[in-house]
């Protein structure tokens, strides 16, 4: 195995180690939740909104204009939702927070009143629920992965490869990605986090179609390599991809 390879893969701790609210930069709070039958009804998405803003988030309703960097990168942000399991006497909310796969990346407590009116028993039981979010003491920290003194080794020796043509081509760096499924593939998606391709099968092991793109990606020893044209000049990545 090629020595930096394996410092590499000695010094990278996980980057699938399990994500926090704290790596998101945004919540997305629906204008309409799906228990509510008009927008807008007890107004629920604007105190939900007001109680994420209140301890610390930055939070937006899906119906307003999105910060420039969220609006280019989805992935930024969790979207809030509400888990109404109400009975005919008791009102029971969760809070729940969803990353741009759909996974649930946090559950608050449940929050209960005994209110008859549905505005008062909606706004008691989500702030209730929301205690366990303030204790959460938001602070964005971005999803980091890599370690100083790997980035530091990838920087000052630079790896050797060589292309198809035979023609060699020093990566001074090699970034790590990690897969998501999706229909017929992956979705690749680095540690901002952001998608950078989306890949489909083939017939072939350890070989996919780089969808979008007039290429595909191959791995060679434990490295992956993405090899396509844009436009007429042939472009080549190396990354580390976790599935």
């Amino acid at each position: 195995m090629n020595k930096l390879l394996f410092i590499f893969l000695a010094l990278t701790t996980s980057i699938f180690a399990q994500k926090n609210v704290n790596n998101y930069k945004y919540v997305i709070v629906p204008k309409k939740f799906d228990f509510v039958k008009k927008d807008r009804s007890y107004q629920t998405s604007r105190l939900t909104k007001f109680l994420f803003k209140k301890y610390g988030f930055t939070a937006v309703l899906s119906d307003e204009k999105l910060p420039e960097d969220l609006a280019k990168n989805r992935c930024l942000a969790l979207t809030a939702d509400i888990e109404n399991k109400s009975s005919m006497f008791l009102t029971k909310i969760k809070v729940k927070l969803l990353d741009c796969f759909n996974e649930v990346i946090y559950t608050s407590t449940e929050g209960r009143s005994k209110q008859k009116d549905y505005k008062k028993a909606y706004h008691e039981s989500i702030r209730s629920a929301f205690k366990s979010i303030e204790a959460l003491k938001y602070a964005f920290n971005p999803l980091k992965t890599d370690s100083e003194e790997h980035k530091e080794l990838l920087l000052r020796e630079p790896i050797t490869t060589k292309l198809s043509e035979g023609k060699d081509v020093n990566v001074i760096e090699i970034e790590s990605l990690y897969a998501q499924p999706i229909p017929n593939g992956f979705q690749l998606v680095n540690t901002k986090p952001e998608v950078v391709f989306n890949i489909l099968k083939s017939e072939k092991k350890d070989v996919f179609i780089l969808k979008l793109k007039n290429g595909i990606l191959y791995k060679n020893n434990d490295v992956w390599i993405a090899e396509y044209y844009d436009g007429s000049e042939k472009i080549l990545e190396k990354f580390f991809i976790k599935f």
